[in-house]
């Protein structure tokens, strides 16, 4: 994988199964980080789907 390359599918749209899988992990209480690696998008995408879906996600202490 090359620099800068990460897991992120850059502004990829989301698909109702990806939406589905953000909710249940979500109310697992799962962290940001693991949620975002699960789903293969950034931290940042995970906050704004989220937050436009009204979830809350776990702050890891």
């Amino acid at each position: 994988m090359a620099k800068g390359e990460g897991f992120e599918r850059h502004r990829q749209p989301w698909t109702a199964d990806e939406i589905q899988k953000l909710h249940q992990l979500a109310r697992k209480g799962m962290a940001m980080k693991a949620i975002a690696k699960a789903l293969t998008r950034s931290e940042e995408s995970i906050k704004d789907r989220a937050k436009a879906d009204g979830l809350t996600i776990a702050k890891l202490r």
